[in-house]
Protein backbone atom coordinates (compact mmCIF):
# COMPACT_ATOMS: atom_id res chain seq x y z
CA UNK A 1 0.00 0.00 0.00
CA UNK A 2 1.49 3.09 -1.07
CA UNK A 3 1.31 6.99 0.71
CA UNK A 4 -1.74 7.91 -1.27
CA UNK A 5 -3.66 4.56 -0.14
CA UNK A 6 -2.29 4.57 3.22
CA UNK A 7 -3.55 8.55 3.46
CA UNK A 8 -6.89 7.25 2.74
CA UNK A 9 -7.14 4.19 4.26
CA UNK A 10 -6.66 6.18 8.12
CA UNK A 11 -9.13 9.16 6.86
CA UNK A 12 -11.60 6.38 6.53
CA UNK A 13 -10.94 5.01 9.69
CA UNK A 14 -11.05 7.92 11.57
CA UNK A 15 -14.22 8.93 9.78
CA UNK A 16 -15.79 5.70 10.43
CA UNK A 17 -15.06 5.93 14.53
CA UNK A 18 -16.29 9.72 14.58
CA UNK A 19 -19.30 8.99 12.81
CA UNK A 20 -20.05 5.30 14.16
CA UNK A 21 -18.71 4.58 16.58
CA UNK A 22 -17.37 1.40 16.00
CA UNK A 23 -13.42 0.34 15.73
CA UNK A 24 -13.22 -0.92 12.11
CA UNK A 25 -10.29 -4.47 11.92
CA UNK A 26 -7.37 -3.53 9.83
CA UNK A 27 -8.43 -5.84 6.97
CA UNK A 28 -12.34 -4.37 6.92
CA UNK A 29 -11.33 -1.44 4.98
CA UNK A 30 -9.90 -2.28 1.55
CA UNK A 31 -8.47 0.30 -1.37
CA UNK A 32 -8.58 -0.74 -4.79
CA UNK A 33 -7.54 0.96 -7.65
CA UNK A 34 -10.34 0.91 -10.60
CA UNK A 35 -10.16 -1.04 -13.75
CA UNK A 36 -11.44 2.01 -15.62
CA UNK A 37 -10.29 5.14 -14.86
CA UNK A 38 -13.68 6.90 -15.42
CA UNK A 39 -14.06 5.49 -12.02
CA UNK A 40 -11.56 7.08 -9.75
CA UNK A 41 -8.12 6.63 -9.01
CA UNK A 42 -8.78 4.69 -6.13
CA UNK A 43 -11.71 3.14 -4.13
CA UNK A 44 -13.61 1.50 -1.46
CA UNK A 45 -16.43 -0.84 -0.54
CA UNK A 46 -16.17 -0.14 3.31
CA UNK A 47 -19.80 1.19 3.33
CA UNK A 48 -21.15 -2.50 1.66
CA UNK A 49 -18.76 -4.29 4.33
CA UNK A 50 -20.43 -1.96 7.36
CA UNK A 51 -24.24 -2.43 5.77
CA UNK A 52 -24.95 -5.70 8.35
CA UNK A 53 -23.15 -4.13 11.34
CA UNK A 54 -25.06 -0.80 10.79
CA UNK A 55 -28.29 -2.03 10.15
CA UNK A 56 -28.17 0.48 7.04
CA UNK A 57 -28.44 0.76 3.53
CA UNK A 58 -24.64 1.12 1.77
CA UNK A 59 -25.50 4.41 0.22
CA UNK A 60 -26.45 5.73 3.29
CA UNK A 61 -23.67 5.03 4.79
CA UNK A 62 -21.18 6.08 1.99
CA UNK A 63 -23.09 9.64 1.96
CA UNK A 64 -22.24 9.86 5.90
CA UNK A 65 -18.39 8.89 5.02
CA UNK A 66 -18.05 11.03 2.32
CA UNK A 67 -19.41 14.22 3.76
CA UNK A 68 -17.16 13.20 6.77
CA UNK A 69 -14.00 12.48 4.73
CA UNK A 70 -14.48 16.38 3.19
CA UNK A 71 -12.12 17.95 5.91
CA UNK A 72 -9.79 14.85 6.02
CA UNK A 73 -8.42 14.22 2.28
CA UNK A 74 -6.55 17.41 1.15
CA UNK A 75 -4.76 15.30 -1.92
CA UNK A 76 -8.26 14.44 -3.53
CA UNK A 77 -9.99 16.25 -6.42
CA UNK A 78 -13.62 14.54 -5.91
CA UNK A 79 -15.30 11.86 -4.66
CA UNK A 80 -18.08 9.88 -5.88
CA UNK A 81 -20.80 7.65 -4.71
CA UNK A 82 -21.28 5.14 -7.42
CA UNK A 83 -23.62 1.51 -7.48
CA UNK A 84 -24.73 -0.06 -4.12
CA UNK A 85 -22.52 1.92 -2.28
CA UNK A 86 -18.96 2.34 -3.59
CA UNK A 87 -17.00 5.44 -2.95
CA UNK A 88 -14.65 6.51 -5.86
CA UNK A 89 -11.52 8.91 -5.27
CA UNK A 90 -10.24 11.37 -7.78
CA UNK A 91 -6.78 12.90 -6.49
CA UNK A 92 -5.42 15.97 -7.19
CA UNK A 93 -2.55 15.11 -10.14
CA UNK A 94 0.39 16.84 -7.91
CA UNK A 95 -0.62 14.44 -5.26
CA UNK A 96 0.27 11.48 -7.84
CA UNK A 97 3.06 13.05 -9.21
CA UNK A 98 5.02 13.76 -5.97
CA UNK A 99 6.23 10.04 -6.55
CA UNK A 100 8.29 11.53 -9.35
CA UNK A 101 10.52 13.12 -7.40
CA UNK A 102 10.64 10.36 -5.04
CA UNK A 103 11.42 7.81 -6.58
CA UNK A 104 14.52 10.48 -8.29
CA UNK A 105 15.88 11.17 -4.57
CA UNK A 106 15.67 7.07 -3.85
CA UNK A 107 17.15 6.28 -6.86
CA UNK A 108 18.02 1.96 -6.32
CA UNK A 109 16.31 2.09 -2.76
CA UNK A 110 13.03 2.90 -4.63
CA UNK A 111 10.87 0.27 -2.79
CA UNK A 112 12.47 -0.16 0.13
CA UNK A 113 10.45 -0.13 3.34
CA UNK A 114 10.03 -1.48 7.06
CA UNK A 115 6.54 -3.10 7.00
CA UNK A 116 8.72 -6.03 8.27
CA UNK A 117 10.00 -4.00 11.46
CA UNK A 118 13.24 -6.21 11.74
CA UNK A 119 11.45 -9.46 12.03
CA UNK A 120 14.02 -11.95 12.58
CA UNK A 121 13.35 -14.67 9.83
CA UNK A 122 15.69 -18.01 8.77
CA UNK A 123 14.64 -19.27 5.13
CA UNK A 124 15.35 -22.40 4.25
CA UNK A 125 15.54 -23.60 1.11
CA UNK A 126 17.07 -25.67 -2.10
CA UNK A 127 18.59 -28.32 0.76
CA UNK A 128 19.61 -31.23 -1.35
CA UNK A 129 21.62 -34.14 -0.88
CA UNK A 130 24.91 -32.87 -2.10
CA UNK A 131 25.20 -36.56 -3.84
CA UNK A 132 24.62 -34.81 -7.68
CA UNK A 133 23.81 -32.12 -9.18
CA UNK A 134 20.92 -29.66 -8.72
CA UNK A 135 17.83 -30.15 -11.78
CA UNK A 136 15.78 -28.25 -12.14
CA UNK A 137 13.03 -29.27 -9.82
CA UNK A 138 15.47 -27.47 -7.48
CA UNK A 139 15.68 -24.39 -9.90
CA UNK A 140 11.93 -23.77 -9.48
CA UNK A 141 12.80 -23.61 -5.43
CA UNK A 142 16.15 -21.68 -5.76
CA UNK A 143 14.95 -19.02 -7.83
CA UNK A 144 11.57 -18.79 -5.50
CA UNK A 145 13.37 -18.72 -2.44
CA UNK A 146 15.77 -16.52 -3.29
CA UNK A 147 13.77 -13.86 -4.73
CA UNK A 148 11.62 -14.02 -1.45
CA UNK A 149 14.59 -13.24 0.65
CA UNK A 150 15.28 -10.53 -1.58
CA UNK A 151 11.64 -8.90 -1.21
CA UNK A 152 11.99 -9.60 2.73
CA UNK A 153 15.48 -7.81 2.83
CA UNK A 154 13.58 -4.82 0.96
CA UNK A 155 11.01 -4.98 3.31
CA UNK A 156 12.70 -4.43 6.59
CA UNK A 157 13.10 -8.31 7.68
CA UNK A 158 16.24 -9.43 9.41
CA UNK A 159 16.77 -12.58 6.83
CA UNK A 160 18.74 -15.28 6.95
CA UNK A 161 19.18 -17.72 4.00
CA UNK A 162 19.96 -20.78 5.05
CA UNK A 163 20.92 -23.99 3.45
CA UNK A 164 20.28 -27.46 5.07
CA UNK A 165 22.90 -30.15 4.59
CA UNK A 166 21.27 -33.59 4.35
CA UNK A 167 24.27 -35.55 4.86
CA UNK A 168 24.20 -38.13 7.71
CA UNK A 169 21.67 -40.32 6.37
CA UNK A 170 21.68 -43.21 3.83
CA UNK A 171 21.92 -41.40 0.69
CA UNK A 172 25.31 -40.35 1.78
CA UNK A 173 26.35 -44.03 2.61
CA UNK A 174 25.12 -44.79 -0.62
CA UNK A 175 27.35 -41.73 -2.02
CA UNK A 176 30.74 -43.61 -0.64
CA UNK A 177 29.77 -47.08 -1.96
CA UNK A 178 29.12 -45.58 -5.54
CA UNK A 179 32.36 -43.77 -5.69
CA UNK A 180 34.52 -46.74 -4.42
CA UNK A 181 32.91 -49.12 -6.50
CA UNK A 182 33.50 -46.59 -9.65
CA UNK A 183 37.08 -45.97 -7.98
CA UNK A 184 38.12 -49.98 -8.15
CA UNK A 185 36.44 -49.79 -11.82
CA UNK A 186 38.87 -46.95 -12.98
CA UNK A 187 42.08 -49.38 -11.98
CA UNK A 188 40.36 -52.21 -13.45
CA UNK A 189 38.68 -54.54 -11.17
CA UNK A 190 35.33 -55.64 -11.69
CA UNK A 191 33.08 -54.23 -8.66
CA UNK A 192 29.08 -53.72 -9.04
CA UNK A 193 27.86 -50.78 -8.16
CA UNK A 194 24.53 -51.06 -5.17
CA UNK A 195 21.57 -51.56 -6.30
CA UNK A 196 20.30 -48.24 -4.81
CA UNK A 197 23.49 -46.53 -5.33
CA UNK A 198 23.98 -43.45 -7.54
CA UNK A 199 25.15 -44.51 -11.76
CA UNK A 200 24.86 -41.42 -13.18
CA UNK A 201 27.55 -39.75 -15.13
CA UNK A 202 28.22 -37.38 -11.96
CA UNK A 203 29.70 -40.15 -9.72
CA UNK A 204 32.23 -40.99 -12.33
CA UNK A 205 33.45 -37.51 -12.78
CA UNK A 206 34.04 -37.02 -9.54
CA UNK A 207 35.73 -40.11 -8.63
CA UNK A 208 38.08 -38.88 -11.81
CA UNK A 209 38.62 -35.81 -9.85
CA UNK A 210 39.48 -38.19 -6.12
CA UNK A 211 42.00 -39.99 -8.59
CA UNK A 212 43.82 -37.34 -9.58
CA UNK A 213 44.61 -36.54 -6.21
CA UNK A 214 44.80 -39.94 -4.26
CA UNK A 215 46.17 -42.06 -7.26
CA UNK A 216 45.83 -45.82 -6.45
CA UNK A 217 46.12 -45.24 -2.51
CA UNK A 218 42.73 -47.05 -1.45
CA UNK A 219 42.91 -49.99 -3.48
CA UNK A 220 45.46 -50.57 -0.21
CA UNK A 221 43.02 -50.11 2.23
CA UNK A 222 40.41 -51.60 4.17
CA UNK A 223 37.03 -50.92 2.43
CA UNK A 224 35.12 -49.80 5.40
CA UNK A 225 38.05 -46.52 5.88
CA UNK A 226 38.04 -46.25 1.84
CA UNK A 227 34.23 -46.17 1.71
CA UNK A 228 34.50 -43.95 5.01
CA UNK A 229 37.17 -41.40 2.88
CA UNK A 230 35.10 -41.53 -0.52
CA UNK A 231 32.07 -40.79 1.30
CA UNK A 232 33.17 -37.37 2.85
CA UNK A 233 35.59 -36.64 0.13
CA UNK A 234 32.91 -36.92 -2.41
CA UNK A 235 29.84 -35.18 -0.47
CA UNK A 236 32.29 -32.50 0.32
CA UNK A 237 32.97 -32.52 -3.62
CA UNK A 238 29.33 -32.65 -4.38
CA UNK A 239 28.45 -29.73 -1.97
CA UNK A 240 31.23 -27.47 -3.84
CA UNK A 241 29.24 -27.88 -7.02
CA UNK A 242 26.28 -27.58 -5.91
CA UNK A 243 27.36 -24.17 -4.29
CA UNK A 244 28.72 -23.17 -7.30
CA UNK A 245 25.69 -24.11 -9.78
CA UNK A 246 23.35 -21.86 -7.37
CA UNK A 247 26.09 -19.03 -7.52
CA UNK A 248 25.71 -18.95 -11.19
CA UNK A 249 22.28 -19.33 -10.47
CA UNK A 250 22.62 -15.94 -9.05
CA UNK A 251 21.38 -17.55 -5.71
CA UNK A 252 23.35 -16.53 -1.95
CA UNK A 253 22.95 -18.54 1.13
CA UNK A 254 24.26 -16.78 4.40
CA UNK A 255 25.15 -20.38 6.41
CA UNK A 256 24.99 -23.79 5.54
CA UNK A 257 24.02 -26.20 8.33
CA UNK A 258 25.57 -29.45 8.03
CA UNK A 259 22.94 -32.74 9.45
CA UNK A 260 26.82 -34.06 10.12
CA UNK A 261 27.66 -30.89 12.43
CA UNK A 262 24.28 -31.43 14.28
CA UNK A 263 25.11 -35.00 14.86
CA UNK A 264 28.63 -34.33 16.14
CA UNK A 265 27.11 -31.69 18.62
CA UNK A 266 24.86 -33.89 20.17
CA UNK A 267 21.93 -31.84 19.52
CA UNK A 268 20.17 -34.47 18.44
CA UNK A 269 20.02 -36.05 22.42
CA UNK A 270 19.35 -32.64 23.79
CA UNK A 271 16.44 -32.39 21.88
CA UNK A 272 15.17 -35.80 22.29
CA UNK A 273 15.78 -35.13 26.05
CA UNK A 274 13.60 -32.05 26.05
CA UNK A 275 10.97 -33.66 24.88
CA UNK A 276 11.43 -36.56 26.99
CA UNK A 277 11.29 -34.39 29.92
CA UNK A 278 8.17 -32.86 28.80
CA UNK A 279 5.96 -35.68 28.61
CA UNK A 280 5.96 -35.29 24.63
CA UNK A 281 7.36 -38.98 24.19
CA UNK A 282 6.51 -42.97 25.39
CA UNK A 283 8.06 -45.92 24.82
CA UNK A 284 6.38 -48.37 22.65
CA UNK A 285 7.74 -51.57 21.49
CA UNK A 286 11.03 -50.94 22.11
CA UNK A 287 10.95 -47.54 20.17
CA UNK A 288 10.71 -43.75 21.40
CA UNK A 289 7.68 -42.32 20.11
CA UNK A 290 6.68 -38.40 20.13
CA UNK A 291 2.92 -37.86 20.93
CA UNK A 292 2.44 -35.81 17.85
CA UNK A 293 -1.52 -36.42 17.42
CA UNK A 294 -2.24 -33.94 20.69
CA UNK A 295 -0.75 -31.30 18.85
CA UNK A 296 -2.49 -32.29 15.38
CA UNK A 297 -0.68 -34.93 13.37
CA UNK A 298 -2.84 -37.34 12.16
CA UNK A 299 -0.75 -40.26 14.04
CA UNK A 300 2.34 -40.53 16.79
CA UNK A 301 5.66 -40.58 15.27
CA UNK A 302 8.59 -42.55 16.19
CA UNK A 303 12.04 -40.53 17.21
CA UNK A 304 14.32 -43.50 17.77
CA UNK A 305 13.59 -47.17 16.34
CA UNK A 306 14.21 -50.44 18.53
CA UNK A 307 17.33 -50.72 16.94
CA UNK A 308 18.47 -47.74 18.38
CA UNK A 309 18.95 -45.45 15.28
CA UNK A 310 16.49 -42.14 15.03
CA UNK A 311 14.00 -41.55 12.22
CA UNK A 312 14.47 -38.78 9.87
CA UNK A 313 11.97 -36.41 11.92
CA UNK A 314 14.42 -36.51 15.32
CA UNK A 315 17.34 -34.53 13.43
CA UNK A 316 14.90 -32.59 11.92
CA UNK A 317 13.17 -31.03 14.98
CA UNK A 318 17.16 -30.47 16.33
CA UNK A 319 18.02 -28.74 13.19
CA UNK A 320 14.51 -26.60 14.03
CA UNK A 321 15.39 -25.86 17.62
CA UNK A 322 18.58 -24.55 16.55
CA UNK A 323 17.13 -22.67 14.38
CA UNK A 324 14.88 -20.82 17.38
CA UNK A 325 17.82 -21.14 19.84
CA UNK A 326 19.83 -18.71 17.36
CA UNK A 327 16.79 -16.01 17.83
CA UNK A 328 14.53 -16.55 14.51
CA UNK A 329 11.10 -15.75 15.26
CA UNK A 330 10.11 -17.22 12.21
CA UNK A 331 11.09 -20.19 10.46
CA UNK A 332 10.02 -20.26 7.02
CA UNK A 333 10.79 -23.41 4.78
CA UNK A 334 10.31 -24.21 1.49
CA UNK A 335 10.36 -27.99 0.65
CA UNK A 336 9.14 -29.97 -2.31
CA UNK A 337 5.50 -31.10 -2.68
CA UNK A 338 6.42 -34.43 -1.78
CA UNK A 339 6.77 -32.94 1.82
CA UNK A 340 2.91 -32.59 2.37
CA UNK A 341 3.10 -35.18 4.68
CA UNK A 342 5.52 -33.56 7.20
CA UNK A 343 4.72 -30.49 7.82
CA UNK A 344 1.80 -31.30 10.56
CA UNK A 345 4.36 -33.69 12.81
CA UNK A 346 7.30 -30.96 12.06
CA UNK A 347 5.10 -28.14 13.29
CA UNK A 348 3.76 -30.26 15.87
CA UNK A 349 6.91 -30.21 17.80
CA UNK A 350 7.55 -26.74 17.50
CA UNK A 351 4.34 -26.10 19.08
CA UNK A 352 5.05 -29.37 21.78
CA UNK A 353 8.04 -27.44 22.79
CA UNK A 354 6.47 -24.89 23.67
CA UNK A 355 6.58 -21.86 20.71
CA UNK A 356 4.47 -20.56 18.75
CA UNK A 357 2.30 -23.14 16.62
CA UNK A 358 2.95 -20.20 13.59
CA UNK A 359 6.67 -19.86 14.53
CA UNK A 360 7.01 -22.55 11.52
CA UNK A 361 5.41 -22.02 8.14
CA UNK A 362 5.98 -24.34 5.16
CA UNK A 363 5.30 -23.59 1.34
CA UNK A 364 5.76 -26.47 -0.73
CA UNK A 365 7.26 -26.58 -4.41
CA UNK A 366 5.03 -28.42 -6.72
CA UNK A 367 6.97 -29.90 -9.94
CA UNK A 368 8.48 -28.40 -12.79
CA UNK A 369 7.63 -29.62 -16.30
CA UNK A 370 10.05 -28.61 -19.66
CA UNK A 371 8.98 -28.05 -22.55
CA UNK A 372 9.86 -27.23 -26.21
CA UNK A 373 8.35 -26.87 -29.38
CA UNK A 374 5.35 -28.80 -27.48
CA UNK A 375 7.06 -31.90 -26.75
CA UNK A 376 7.90 -32.50 -23.01
CA UNK A 377 11.61 -32.44 -22.68
CA UNK A 378 12.80 -34.69 -19.05
CA UNK A 379 16.61 -35.46 -19.91
CA UNK A 380 19.47 -34.11 -21.06
CA UNK A 381 21.18 -34.58 -24.27
CA UNK A 382 24.79 -34.45 -22.61
CA UNK A 383 23.84 -36.79 -20.38
CA UNK A 384 20.68 -38.70 -20.53
CA UNK A 385 20.07 -37.76 -17.01
CA UNK A 386 17.93 -35.41 -15.67
CA UNK A 387 18.58 -31.57 -17.00
CA UNK A 388 20.42 -29.73 -14.65
CA UNK A 389 20.54 -26.26 -13.23
CA UNK A 390 23.57 -25.33 -15.52
CA UNK A 391 22.35 -26.79 -18.30
CA UNK A 392 19.27 -24.79 -18.00
CA UNK A 393 20.96 -21.14 -17.70
CA UNK A 394 23.04 -22.15 -20.71
CA UNK A 395 20.32 -23.09 -22.91
CA UNK A 396 17.89 -20.21 -22.08
CA UNK A 397 19.65 -18.07 -20.02
CA UNK A 398 19.67 -17.00 -16.26
CA UNK A 399 17.43 -14.18 -16.49
CA UNK A 400 14.80 -16.20 -18.43
CA UNK A 401 15.05 -18.81 -16.08
CA UNK A 402 13.97 -16.76 -12.81
CA UNK A 403 11.98 -14.88 -14.39
CA UNK A 404 9.80 -17.56 -15.33
CA UNK A 405 10.19 -19.88 -12.52
CA UNK A 406 8.72 -17.18 -10.46
CA UNK A 407 6.19 -16.01 -12.51
CA UNK A 408 3.50 -18.73 -11.46
CA UNK A 409 3.05 -19.56 -7.57
CA UNK A 410 4.34 -22.43 -6.40
CA UNK A 411 1.74 -24.43 -5.44
CA UNK A 412 0.52 -25.06 -9.07
CA UNK A 413 2.44 -27.24 -11.18
CA UNK A 414 4.54 -25.24 -14.18
CA UNK A 415 5.57 -25.83 -17.70
CA UNK A 416 8.12 -24.35 -18.66
CA UNK A 417 8.03 -23.68 -22.40
CA UNK A 418 12.24 -23.34 -23.60
CA UNK A 419 10.97 -22.01 -26.82
CA UNK A 420 8.74 -19.15 -25.45
CA UNK A 421 12.29 -18.42 -23.02
CA UNK A 422 14.05 -18.48 -26.05
CA UNK A 423 12.33 -16.29 -28.18
CA UNK A 424 12.75 -12.31 -28.66
CA UNK A 425 9.21 -11.21 -28.97
CA UNK A 426 6.59 -9.60 -26.72
CA UNK A 427 5.21 -12.80 -26.21
CA UNK A 428 8.50 -13.42 -24.54
CA UNK A 429 7.32 -11.87 -20.77
CA UNK A 430 11.18 -11.58 -19.24
CA UNK A 431 12.27 -9.77 -23.29
CA UNK A 432 8.88 -7.66 -22.67
CA UNK A 433 10.47 -6.25 -20.01
CA UNK A 434 13.50 -6.18 -20.83
CA UNK A 435 12.91 -4.28 -23.80
CA UNK A 436 10.90 -1.47 -22.26
CA UNK A 437 14.26 -1.02 -19.66
CA UNK A 438 16.06 -0.84 -23.33
CA UNK A 439 14.25 1.36 -24.46
CA UNK A 440 13.66 3.83 -21.83
CA UNK A 441 17.52 4.04 -21.65
CA UNK A 442 17.66 4.86 -25.07
CA UNK A 443 15.21 7.65 -25.24
CA UNK A 444 16.87 8.96 -22.53
CA UNK A 445 20.14 9.00 -23.87
CA UNK A 446 19.09 10.99 -26.91
CA UNK A 447 17.13 13.45 -24.68
CA UNK A 448 18.20 16.30 -22.40
CA UNK A 449 19.76 15.30 -18.45
CA UNK A 450 16.78 14.44 -16.32
CA UNK A 451 16.11 17.35 -13.39
CA UNK A 452 14.05 17.01 -10.42
CA UNK A 453 11.42 19.89 -10.67
CA UNK A 454 9.15 21.61 -8.16
CA UNK A 455 5.82 21.06 -10.25
CA UNK A 456 4.55 17.96 -12.17
CA UNK A 457 1.70 20.41 -13.41
CA UNK A 458 1.18 19.36 -17.15
CA UNK A 459 1.45 15.99 -16.34
CA UNK A 460 -2.41 15.74 -17.64
CA UNK A 461 -2.53 12.81 -19.99
CA UNK A 462 -4.72 9.88 -19.15
CA UNK A 463 -1.45 7.68 -19.72
CA UNK A 464 0.76 9.84 -17.46
CA UNK A 465 -2.12 9.92 -14.83
CA UNK A 466 -2.16 5.58 -15.27
CA UNK A 467 1.87 5.29 -15.26
CA UNK A 468 1.97 7.90 -11.82
CA UNK A 469 -0.41 5.66 -10.13
CA UNK A 470 1.19 2.53 -10.96
CA UNK A 471 5.02 3.88 -9.75
CA UNK A 472 3.01 5.27 -6.16
CA UNK A 473 1.87 1.35 -6.22
CA UNK A 474 5.44 -0.46 -5.95
CA UNK A 475 6.62 0.31 -2.37
CA UNK A 476 3.32 -1.02 -0.97
CA UNK A 477 3.69 -3.83 -3.28
CA UNK A 478 7.04 -4.70 -2.16
CA UNK A 479 5.71 -4.71 1.18
CA UNK A 480 2.80 -7.22 -0.04
CA UNK A 481 4.36 -9.76 -1.90
CA UNK A 482 7.31 -10.24 1.08
CA UNK A 483 4.64 -10.75 3.33
CA UNK A 484 3.00 -13.27 1.70
CA UNK A 485 5.94 -14.77 0.01
CA UNK A 486 4.56 -13.99 -3.18
CA UNK A 487 7.45 -13.18 -5.59
CA UNK A 488 4.87 -13.56 -8.61
CA UNK A 489 3.15 -10.12 -7.60
CA UNK A 490 6.34 -8.71 -9.32
CA UNK A 491 6.30 -10.24 -12.24
CA UNK A 492 2.69 -8.96 -12.55
CA UNK A 493 3.62 -5.60 -12.04
CA UNK A 494 6.70 -5.57 -14.13
CA UNK A 495 4.16 -6.56 -16.90
CA UNK A 496 2.19 -3.90 -16.27
CA UNK A 497 4.52 -1.47 -16.04
CA UNK A 498 6.45 -1.80 -19.24
CA UNK A 499 2.69 -2.11 -20.65
CA UNK A 500 1.53 1.41 -19.19
CA UNK A 501 5.04 2.85 -20.33
CA UNK A 502 4.20 1.66 -24.07
CA UNK A 503 1.29 3.36 -23.51
CA UNK A 504 2.69 6.67 -22.40
CA UNK A 505 5.12 6.89 -25.02
CA UNK A 506 2.75 5.86 -27.79
CA UNK A 507 0.78 8.67 -26.79
CA UNK A 508 2.61 11.60 -25.58
CA UNK A 509 5.77 13.34 -27.22
CA UNK A 510 8.51 12.85 -24.80
CA UNK A 511 11.62 15.13 -26.07
CA UNK A 512 9.94 18.07 -28.09
CA UNK A 513 12.17 20.70 -28.40
CA UNK A 514 9.43 22.63 -28.95
CA UNK A 515 7.77 22.54 -25.29
CA UNK A 516 10.77 22.34 -23.31
CA UNK A 517 8.74 22.78 -20.21
CA UNK A 518 6.79 19.79 -20.94
CA UNK A 519 9.94 17.96 -22.15
CA UNK A 520 11.60 18.15 -18.41
CA UNK A 521 8.59 17.08 -17.03
CA UNK A 522 7.74 13.97 -19.11
CA UNK A 523 11.57 12.83 -18.75
CA UNK A 524 11.69 13.16 -14.99
CA UNK A 525 8.70 10.68 -15.49
CA UNK A 526 10.40 8.36 -17.76
CA UNK A 527 13.23 8.61 -15.55
CA UNK A 528 11.19 7.71 -12.33
CA UNK A 529 9.47 4.75 -14.92
CA UNK A 530 12.98 3.40 -15.29
CA UNK A 531 14.16 3.46 -12.11
CA UNK A 532 11.33 1.43 -11.14
CA UNK A 533 11.47 -0.64 -13.56
CA UNK A 534 15.15 -1.63 -13.17
CA UNK A 535 14.56 -1.87 -9.35
CA UNK A 536 11.51 -4.48 -9.75
CA UNK A 537 13.92 -6.41 -11.97
CA UNK A 538 16.68 -6.32 -9.59
CA UNK A 539 14.59 -8.19 -6.84
CA UNK A 540 13.55 -11.13 -8.96
CA UNK A 541 17.26 -11.53 -9.77
CA UNK A 542 17.18 -10.18 -13.48
CA UNK A 543 19.47 -8.24 -15.21
CA UNK A 544 17.93 -4.77 -16.87
CA UNK A 545 20.07 -4.37 -20.10
CA UNK A 546 20.71 -0.80 -21.37
CA UNK A 547 20.24 -1.86 -24.98
CA UNK A 548 18.87 -5.11 -26.89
Amino acid sequence: MNELETALKQAIRETVIELFSCQPEDDLIMIETPKDSDNGDYSTNIAMRLARTLHDNPRNIAQKIVEGLQERLANTEKIEIAGPGFINFWMKKAALADIINTVLTMKDDFGRNNSGNGLKVLVEYVSANPTGPLHCGHARGAAWGDVVCRLMKKSGYDVLREYYINDAGHQIDMLGESIYARYLQAFGIDCALPEDGYHGPDVIEVTNDIIKDVGDRYLHTDKGEAVDFFKWEGRTRELERIKKDLAYFRCEFDSWISERWIVDQHMIESSLKRMQEKGLTYEKDGAIWFRSTEYGDDKDRVLRKSDGFYTYLTPDIANHLYKIDRGYQKLVNFWGADHHGYIARMKAAIEALGYPKDALEVDLIQMVRLVENGVEVKMSKRTGNAITIRELVDDIGCDAARYFFVSKAVDTHMDLDLTLAKSQSNDNPVFYAQYAHARMCSILKQAPAVRMLESYDLLTDQKETELLKHLNSFTGLVGEAAASRLPNKICNYIQKLAADFHSFYGSCRVNDPANPELTAQRLALLEAARITLHNALELLGVTAPEKM
